[in-house]
């Protein structure tokens, strides 16, 4: 019993403790209540919290939370986007109400500079930014399409509408002679992206334009948080040998601390394409090719001139612009997203599909899906970040192997394209259906899978280590089918004669950068320092492959079903990269700032002697509103001057330029193929270097109501990689060398931001921004020589062209005259030498929003100041079967000796085929092709819910190149060629948040 007692009391004891415990945790435990307001008025989504603690809670349609908290004094954070954070220190109370005031006044904004962040007013480089309130929801399938016209500085044009294709980005000019010379530097979460076209040119050409695909269609839009643009020295110049061109850093969307939220946006776009350009119609068509024929003195209209002859129907009228490429198609997207976290770890989720179709109908299109996945762990005591990121996407491109853009030149007399019967129609032999080319497929897939980890550990109060690892792998699979079917059946093509090309590229690479970061402050001095090195290695592997003699079209699909097969290339290129880099700043008092980066490259592809290069920069800012003198200022609220010098560097040269090289030739000798050189060694073969300097002021003026930026900026680059001319009797034309050409690019630039009204409930803004943009080849000895004669000229601009001088329509021939040059008495090529400027002279952006309640409206106008090919230089000999455009109507007859165009022909009189050849290299073909574009317009309302499953509802209407104000008579002011104009859409959108 004894024993019993014991152990009861034994029990009673623990209990008893137990109790005692419990009644000291629930004194420290309480639950927190109480109302957030506004003037007065409740406030939704403001996140309450105890500091340290991980549960948040939300305000909500009323301003109402409960939340609990623990210890003897703890303190609540009030957090709102819109209005600065409150902190209250608890005490005793169980019940808080409070008022948040004031909305902000102007965000502080950070800017992402790739190895280091830094403030907006405390940057000594330039560096421009948009982030995800200016790009999201846009119906474009490329961040660079949403970016149009919103920086200074960075010129970005879309090569054609057509999906999947590519852009032109210039970041501040060019500063290569060469074409590959010139791409900017992509970084992705911290890892480089290819900046060269995801496309092999060999089959994309004459589909996409240039042949290219733009790597950053791999990343959804919406997807983005934010873009920046490195632009200077100060910039760029730690990224080295890789920044000469600018850098542009893509961050992802990533979880944030704020209870878990669901979010899913569906959006349905309809799009055509803008028709700048009317053709000549059946009867004007028809009296252009008989004074073709009269004017060659042909009286019987030939065999083959059934357009004129009587073969085709002479009172049939077709819109081909409308039938080809004027197609309304339908484009959907959908995303969810899921989000959150805690003081310690942040999450974020998302998921995209997108479908696009095309102007050419015919089932043909663009998909594109994903997920982006990130993760941002925090330790207790905050001393380790560990954030991993994962985003992958597959892109499928199916086109036709030939843009039909150039179909609408078909005489619009043609016949019809269909049969009765449904079948293709070739009108007795006497049509080539345009039709059939839709037999021929080329499709394109794309798997791309960037992923990044970043470890930042706290080792001691002042020092950090950080770690920045990441590894990407793109698989591009692209296939081009031309079965017998494309052909008229009269021909006796069949399958044997069909032929499949397939292209294979897979492209994986890793990168790795530990980064040692010191910080350091006391009384008014502030130091900043970090070291660290880049590890870098890319490997591709390229297989392009043909297969032809199928014993069906149906087997076609397989290149194994092929009797005879080709290996065209097979290709293995390994490039491997490293660096050590630092930075250096210095902010004494907050108002001068001296910034110091250096970095030492080593590239796989230059010569042995010449592996390694140098690269630093030098930036400064004086921060002059904070002297006593300007402090009490009332107009000026802040004020700064900057100054940047340093060097940049470009090794985008291709691999294995500086070896030795062979290539097998299709000759069979002795049943064997034989090998020849085809590049000679150059140990010597070194780096581009770009010298850049920029000075700028910013502004804030009137309670930064009205903020200023102007700059001027000068680079020049050197040491271009060009092709030396050798003596023939070395076997070679050229030798891929560094030669002591100077390109010299300088601009000006202008951002203004103005905040007109901010207001609780109304808020409008205005941004705008300005480029003038200079570029000049300085230096090139003996350039006469080289192949780039023909291309450039010593001191003038590097967008220059050499033409013949058109003097006009010889009043009785009726035939283009040009001025002889140089005075021989005849016009031959030394008479090219007319130097015309083409180009952009300026281009800029004007965007407003405004927010009234739960509306927004929104717009962004693009504009640019250039000069352009016409459409002229693109369409064949006036007066042979194929249509013109109607401003092309006005040309020589005996009856109008006047005109702007020579007389029409048929080929035979060759004066007058000449003379067309003359023309189209002349200075009338380039001319102004200034536009002011429509690019964005869009219409937002936030419906307000109360309580329930769904927390938000907001509804959205956009166009997307509304309307363009431009005196260029051609398919478009941005797309050169017969390639498919840009695209107008409208498009609706709601978003539901859970």
């Amino acid at each position: 019993m004894k024993k019993n007692f014991c152990s009861l009391s034994h029990l009673q004891l623990a209990f008893g403790f137990t109790l005692l415990v419990s009644g000291v945790a629930i004194g420290q435990m309480r639950t927190i209540t109480g109302t957030v307001t506004e003037n007065n008025q409740p406030l939704k989504g403001v996140s309450v919290f105890q500091e340290g603690s991980n549960e948040v809670a939300v305000t909500n349609a009323s301003g109402v939370y409960r939340v609990q908290v623990s210890g003897e004094n703890p303190v609540i954070i009030y957090r709102h986007s819109d209005y600065p954070e409150r902190k209250i220190t608890l005490g005793s109370r169980i019940t808080v109400n409070i008022s948040l005031g004031k909305e902000k006044e102007i965000e502080e904004v950070v800017l992402n500079a790739g190895y280091y962040k830094v403030k907006d007013k405390e940057r000594t480089g330039s560096i421009a930014k948009i982030s995800a309130k200016d790009i999201e929801n846009q119906p474009v399938t490329n961040i660079l399409a949403s970016a149009q016209g919103r920086m200074a500085g960075v010129s970005i044009t879309q090569n054609s509408g057509t999906a999947g294709g590519g852009f032109d980005v210039q970041i501040r000019g060019k500063n290569s002679l060469r074409p590959e010379g010139n791409y900017p530097l992509y970084i992705v979460d911290g890892v480089p992206l290819n900046s060269q076209s995801n496309a092999l040119t060999s089959l994309s050409a004459g589909i996409l334009s240039k042949g290219e695909a733009s790597p950053l269609n791999s990343i959804n839009p919406n997807d983005i948080e934010s873009m920046e643009v490195l632009k200077d020295a100060d910039a760029t110049a730690i990224y080295g040998s890789r920044g000469a061109n600018g850098v542009v850093i893509i961050t992802t969307k990533k979880g944030s601390f704020r209870k878990a939220s669901l979010e899913f946006t569906m959006n349905t776009t309809i799009s055509k394409v803008n028709q700048f350009i009317e053709m000549a119609n059946t009867s004007q068509y028809l009296q252009l090719r008989k004074d073709a024929y009269r004017n060659d003195n042909i009286s019987a209209y030939p065999v083959t001139a059934y357009d004129v002859n009587g073969k085709w129907d002479q009172s049939r009228e077709t819109d081909w612009y409308k039938t080809f490429i004027g197609n309304t198609f339908l484009s959907q997207q959908q995303q969810l997203s899921y989000s959150g976290g805690n003081s310690q770890n942040q999450y974020h989720l998302g998921i995209h599909h997108q479908e696009q179709g095309t102007a050419f109908g015919n089932g043909m299109g663009y998909k594109r899906s994903g997920f982006n996945l990130s993760n941002t762990y925090s330790t207790e005591d905050r001393k380790l970040k560990i954030s991993p990121t994962i985003y992958y996407t597959v892109q499928d491109n199916n086109l036709n192997d030939a843009d039909l853009t150039r179909q609408i030149l078909l005489a619009p007399n043609a016949p019809a394209l269909y049969n009765p019967n449904g079948q293709l129609n070739w009108e007795n032999n006497t049509f080539a259906n345009p039709l059939a080319k839709l037999e021929n497929k080329y499709s394109s897939k794309i798997k791309t899978l960037t992923s990044n980890m970043n470890v930042d550990y706290q080792m001691f109060e002042d020092w950090s280590l950080k770690i920045n690892a990441g590894y990407t792998l793109t698989e591009q699979n692209e296939s081009r089918l031309n079965p017998s079917t494309a052909f008229n059946p009269s021909t006796g093509a069949n399958s044997s004669t069909s032929v499949r090309y397939d292209g294979v590229v897979v492209r994986d690479s890793w990168i790795i950068e530990p980064q040692l970061h010191w910080n350091k402050r006391w009384n008014n001095h502030k130091l900043s320092a970090l070291a660290g090195m880049t590890v870098e290695e890319r490997n591709d592997q390229i297989l392009r492959l043909q297969g032809n003699d199928f014993s069906s079209n149906d087997l076609i699909g397989n290149l194994s079903n092929a009797k005879v097969q080709k290996v065209l290339e097979d290709n293995e290129v390994q490039y491997r990269y490293n660096a050590f880099f630092g930075r250096f700043n210095y902010d004494y008092s907050g108002k001068y700032i001296v910034n110091l980066t250096a970095r030492r490259d080593g590239s796989s592809r230059f010569g042995p002697q010449k592996r390694f290069a140098n690269f630093g920069a030098v930036g400064a800012a004086w921060i002059f509103s904070k002297e006593s003198f300007l402090e009490n200022t009332p107009w000026l609220n802040f004020g700064k001057l900057r100054m940047s010098l340093g060097t940049a560097g470009s090794d985008l040269i291709g691999d294995y330029q500086f070896m030795d090289t062979y290539t097998t030739t299709t000759q069979i000798y002795d049943g064997v193929s034989g090998i020849y050189p085809s590049r000679l060694f150059n140990p010597n073969f070194s780096w581009e270097k770009t010298t850049k300097m920029e000075t700028a002021l910013e502004l804030g003026l009137f309670k930064d109501k009205v903020n200023l930026t102007v700059a001027y900026y000068q680079n020049r680059s050197s040491n271009q990689l060009v092709g030396l001319p050798l003596a023939a009797t070395t076997g070679f034309l050229t030798v891929q060398s560094n030669f002591p050409a100077k390109v010299q690019n300088t601009g000006a630039e202008a951002e203004l931001n103005v905040n007109l009204i901010r207001k609780k409930n109304l808020r409008w803004s205005v941004a705008a921004n300005l480029t003038v943009p200079r570029t000049k080849l300085l230096e090139f000895d003996n350039i006469e020589s080289t192949s780039y004669a023909t291309m450039y000229e010593v001191g003038s601009s590097m967008n220059i062209k050499k033409v013949y001088e058109l003097k006009g329509v010889n009043r009785d021939t009726g035939v283009y005259e040009f001025s002889d040059l140089n005075g021989d008495g005849k016009i031959d090529l030394n008479d090219r030498t007319k130097v015309v400027d083409i180009g952009m002279k300026f281009f800029g952006g004007l965007s407003s929003q405004i927010n009234y309640k739960n509306w927004s409206f929104a717009f962004l106008i693009q504009g640019v100041k250039q000069r352009q090919y016409s459409l002229d230089y693109s369409i064949s000999l006036l007066g042979i079967m194929s249509n013109v455009p109607s401003y092309m109507l006005d040309y020589w007859t005996p009856e109008n000796r006047d005109a702007r165009y020579q007389r029409p022909g048929t080929g035979t009189n060759s004066d007058v085929t000449r003379a067309h050849s003359l023309y189209q290299s002349s200075d009338a073909v380039i001319v102004d092709a200034s536009f002011i574009r429509l690019n964005n317009v869009q219409l937002s309302y936030k419906i307000p819910l109360k309580e329930g499953l769904i927390r938000d509802l907001t509804l959205q209407a956009q166009a997307q190149n509304l309307f363009a104000i431009t005196g260029y008579k051609g398919l478009d002011p941005e797309v050169a060629g017969f390639y498919l104009p840009s695209i107008k859409s409208y498009s609706l959108s709601a978003t539901l948040k859970f």
